[in-house]
């Protein structure tokens, strides 16, 4: 895919706070955390398929995971503006609150459209691949603003502050749409690692999660 979890909370820094029970809980327990490094003192890091790009709720306070180093340790950061940047130190603290919540699945439905609207269909095993698009991160914005619409949206339908979480489903699909038109995909035709043309996404409607 080419958004994480911690793209979607670059766009909305509450996601967590207010509808983390829209995602998947994949670990709940107690951590410390020294400099950049998590320690957790239950679950694990690998066995939950926890990696770069997740993003771990530590006290209360927001961290993006850099690296997994084993079942139990984590290097992690306050949230960058880029991801190539040094990790950013949180506050030392001992045994506090360690959750981790994922939006997979919504982020999957987003990238499978995403890559239709470019002509790759991924279930073509004669088709073009994921990799034939040579710039990812171009379509990281586009993919988390529709993930977090179809979030959204599958949280006003729960009726759980519902009116509040559908005008912002309404926001996040005119951003999607907005985003789509300044879109430009790459794609490698030939698989020599060179972009032969450009495809824009086509009209494509996003339907309630």
């Amino acid at each position: 895919m080419f958004a994480k979890d911690r793209d979607l909370v670059v766009h909305e820094p509450g996601l967590h706070r207010d509808i983390a029970w829209m995602g998947q809980r994949l670990i709940s327990g107690i951590g410390s955390l020294v400099g950049t490094a998590l320690t957790i003192n239950s679950g694990s890091f690998t066995d939950v398929g926890i990696e770069s790009g997740h993003v771990v709720i530590f006290d209360d306070v927001v961290l993006e995971v850099v690296s997994v180093e084993s079942d139990v340790e984590a290097t992690v950061s306050m949230l960058r503006a880029d991801t190539s940047s040094n990790a950013i130190p949180g506050i030392d603290a001992s045994n506090r609150k360690v959750e981790v919540f994922g939006y997979g699945p919504q982020i999957g439905i987003v990238h499978r459209q995403i890559l239709g609207m470019i002509g790759i269909d991924v279930d073509d095993p004669d088709g073009l691949s994921v990799d034939a698009v040579t710039n990812p991160n171009g379509l990281v914005r586009l993919e988390a603003i529709g993930a977090l619409h179809l979030i959204y949206s599958g949280a006003g339908a729960t009726g759980r502050n519902g009116q509040k979480f559908d005008q912002r489903a309404k926001m996040y699909r005119e951003r999607f749409a907005s985003e789509r038109e300044r879109v430009v995909a790459m794609i490698d035709l030939d698989g020599d690692g060179i972009a032969e043309v450009t495809r824009r996404p086509n009209a494509f409607v996003l339907d309630r999660g």
